[in-house]
This record gives C-alpha cells, structure tokens and sequence, in this order.
C-alpha cells in the first residue's frame, strides 16, 4: 500500500473504534475502547507529523501541509483530557463527541484535499515506500498523546523515539491494551 492508503486504511480503523464505543454495553468496555483509540489516534498522529507531513510539504511545496498540520494540535489535547479519564468519568462521553468531530474534519480534509494533490504530484513508488516506512513506524511510534511537543522535523524526530520508549513503558506497566 502506498502512503496514502495506509493513512486511510487508519482513518476507517478509528471510524470503527467511535462507533465501537457507542456501542459499548458498559463502562467498562467504553474504556478499553477509549485506551486503544488513545494508542491509534497517537501513534498516527506521530507518524503523520515525522513522515507523511515533511514528505508532502516537499512535494506540494506551498504551504498547505502547515494547515493540515495545524488541525492535530486540538486533537492531542482532546486525547489527553480523555487520557486523564477513568471509566465511568462523566466527562468522558462529552469528549468522545468532541473528538470524533474533530477527527472528522481532520480525515475529510486529508482524504479530499490533501491525499488527491500530492497523488497526482508525488512519484508512485516514493508513496509506496513512504507507505512501507510508516507501517514500519508503527511498531516505534509514541504511543500516548504529547500536544505540547515539537511536531515538526527534526526536533520531533528527534525526540519521537525517546518518548515512543517512554510510552510503552508507562503502557506496561497500567496494563494498558497493545495493539
């Protein structure tokens, strides 16, 4: 798969995973949702920032990634809010709603804006490869929504991996699902 559809093929995960929380039979389960939608929405929002977003600002070249990029600021800040959650938080269900708009507006944008200019612009194999380098990333990515870290290259690449390690520690030891 190329870049673009392994982006995508994200995107329909955390669709599924929103409608998998509403219909959670309990708290319980709501929760479980709400950590492994944590880890996804996390770990490609990371990939996005250290990969696919440098990638396309080259290719595109005229500006159009920053506001793209702009739109995962809000996003990790949910994330952290629900992260903070426990099961049975009141205010969790409000967040959820917040969220899934956010992240709504966010796949729309990617999927009918951004995706078609780089597909006709970028050269197939690179997005293929591109698309191979994220799947692998995904094994390292952080884990755990950071809103207030550097989300452009190269201090994010940088630090990326340290707090990747980071997260997955913390993971473990919460027990927190792996996915």
């Amino acid at each position: 798969m190329d870049a673009t559809e392994v982006l995508r093929h994200d995107h329909r995960v955390v669709e599924q995973l929103f409608r998998d929380y509403r219909a959670a039979a309990s708290d319980a389960q709501r929760r479980g949702v709400v950590e492994i939608l944590i880890r996804e929405l996390s770990k490609h929002a990371a990939l996005e920032e250290v990969l696919f977003y440098p990638f396309a600002a080259k290719v595109l070249a005229d500006g159009q990634v920053d506001q793209h990029l702009s739109g995962h600021r809000p996003i990790k800040e949910l994330l952290l809010e629900l992260d903070r959650c426990r099961a049975g938080d009141h205010a969790q269900d409000e967040l959820m709603e917040r969220l899934a708009s956010a992240v709504a507006r966010h796949v729309q944008d990617d999927e009918n804006k951004l995706m078609p200019q780089l597909c006709a612009r970028a050269d197939e194999q690179a997005l293929r490869e591109l698309g191979e380098e994220i799947d692998r990333g995904k094994q390292r990515a952080p884990t755990r929504p950071h809103p207030h870290a550097p989300d452009t290259p190269p201090v994010l690449t940088l630090a990326a991996p340290v707090v990747a390690i980071y997260d997955r520690l913390r993971d473990r030891m919460q027990r927190r699902p792996l996915t």
